[in-house]
């Protein structure tokens, strides 16, 4: 079979996050695989598999997020992704298509991710945003906040920003880098890592919006990657704020 990339596109609003589940097929890796075996005559029983480089979570958005998938068809690239878009949801788009390295998995090959959080710090209503930001409506120390994430940059236990509680894996991650970006209606956190654990970034976000309340010393991030415990993180920023903006390879 042959192994292609795509990059996909998706306003994960209504969608239950990235991942299959045996409950619902209220998911984006689902409406793909639907569609691609429906494209090759396959089985309901025997679907395309479709592997994302990031497994977003529930209400969480992409404007580049990468899959791989196999299959035999007479359909070129560009082919695969005009049917796809003919078929999918008008909140989910594949931009390009490309046959791929035989070896090639979108998920373990690759090398850097880059996450956005928007936070909106007007208090005016933004109606044709709303669904791509965090309404907080107030002032944060940007200042405070840049110099938190100093401690946070570099390789790391990250076990106090990670959802799950019951996570045996490791969970040393590796952050090149936080960018905080200040516009008179916004702040947009850029994340820049290896890899990136459950909730991660939406527990790193809400830690840092409370150093920038004033609820947190900036200084304190050593000590609470130190302690290696959620409870002593800040809270889980709303999904609806991120997006996964591009995936790297080397």
């Amino acid at each position: 079979m042959t192994n292609y990339r795509m990059i996909v596109q998706y306003d994960g609003t209504r969608y239950n996050g990235w991942q299959k589940q045996g409950d619902t097929d209220n998911t984006i890796q689902q409406k793909l695989e639907t569609i691609l075996t429906r494209m090759v005559d396959g089985s309901p029983n025997s679907p395309v598999d479709v592997h994302g480089a990031g497994r977003t979570d529930a209400g969480v958005h992409a404007r580049g997020q990468v899959a791989q998938f196999r299959l035999e068809t007479d359909k070129t690239p560009d082919e695969i992704r005009d049917y796809l878009n003919e078929y999918l949801p008008d909140d989910i788009g594949v931009t390009s298509v490309a046959v791929a390295a035989p070896r090639f998995h979108s998920r373990f090959n690759a090398s850097q991710k880059t996450y956005l959080y928007r936070i909106c710090k007007d208090k005016s209503y933004h109606v044709f945003d709303r669904k791509y930001l965090y309404e907080y409506r107030g002032s944060l120390d940007t200042a405070a906040m840049k110099v938190a994430t100093i401690q946070l940059r570099g390789e790391h236990d990250f076990r106090s920003f990670c959802g799950n509680p019951r996570m045996r894996k490791s969970t040393v991650r590796k952050l090149y880098a936080i960018h905080i970006i200040e516009t008179p209606d916004e702040i947009d956190l850029e994340f820049i890592g290896e890899g990136f654990l459950q909730y991660m970034v939406r527990i790193l976000v809400g830690t840092l919006i409370e150093v920038g309340e004033g609820k947190r010393d900036p200084f304190s991030m050593k000590e609470l990657l130190e302690a290696k415990d959620r409870n002593l993180a800040g809270p889980t920023a709303p999904a609806r704020g991120l997006t996964l903006m591009e995936v790297k390879y080397n």
